[in-house]
């Protein structure tokens, strides 16, 4: 609660340009998970889309999105969010009870639609700056502070303390099984980033930086911007 508090008064430095001291190693990073993509991810997920319909993969995104719920209540929590905690709350309420555990996304048909945060957010409300650029194993373009919220967000949700097992591997296995849903519907979109880019280890990383400088409602001067196409077609 203290800290909660004392997130009002905390404002992280606004980041310029993209610090990447280590590109040597997060290219080498880079290019594994473009072999792991291409070896396993990306036919599971094609096989995944192509014998599961539609409606099936979205009720499991449904139900992995419901059950991570808690755990991005106590990051608004940690954040002084105490509105945005509170429609959650009421958000998983209607969607655990009426919407079968997640399954159906009742809430958003009544306007409650989810307010999504992590605990790399809550680190940047509570003051510490972005770091470096870097590339995690399997996850991806990140930064330190990104980084060390992943890590702290497998922990966070409450409710992986009251499930008892096995039940409670079903959270994290809903979370697996929707992303090769996420690659299947967004696989244009991804194989155009990495695979048909001049360089898509710096498409990746100016769309990651600059999207989530945004999300995140950092104020970044014009001079500061890059022009996507301008980096990786020119």
């Amino acid at each position: 609660m203290a800290l909660a508090a004392l997130a009002a008064c905390a404002k992280a430095p606004a980041p310029s340009g993209q610090a990447d001291p280590h590109e040597v190693a997060n290219r080498r990073t880079h290019e594994a998970n473009l072999r792991f993509d291409r070896a396993f991810f990306a036919p599971t997920s094609n096989a995944y889309g192509t014998i599961l319909p539609q409606p099936v993969r979205q009720g499991v995104s449904q139900f992995s999105s419901n059950i991570s719920l808690p755990g991005t209540m106590v990051n608004q929590l940690l954040q002084g969010e105490v509105e945005d905690a509170v429609h959650n709350a009421v958000r998983f309420l209607f969607n655990t009870t009426l919407g079968v555990a997640g399954i159906f996304d009742i809430a958003t048909d009544i306007g409650l639609e989810e307010r999504d945060t992590d605990f790399g957010e809550t680190l940047h409300v509570w003051g510490f700056a972005e770091g470096d650029y870097v590339v995690l194993p399997f996850f991806g373009p990140s930064t330190e502070r990104d980084a060390f919220g992943t890590a702290v967000d497998f922990f966070i949700n409450p409710l992986s303390y009251v499930i008892p097992k096995p039940e409670g591997y079903l959270s994290p296995a809903s979370e697996v099984i929707s992303r090769f849903g996420d690659r299947y519907d967004y696989g244009d979109t991804f194989d155009a980033l990495l695979y048909e880019s001049a360089d898509g280890y710096a498409t990746a990383r100016l769309f990651y930086l600059d999207s989530r400088r945004y999300d995140l409602g950092v104020e970044v001067e014009d001079d500061d911007l890059y022009d996507l196409y301008e980096e990786v077609y020119e």
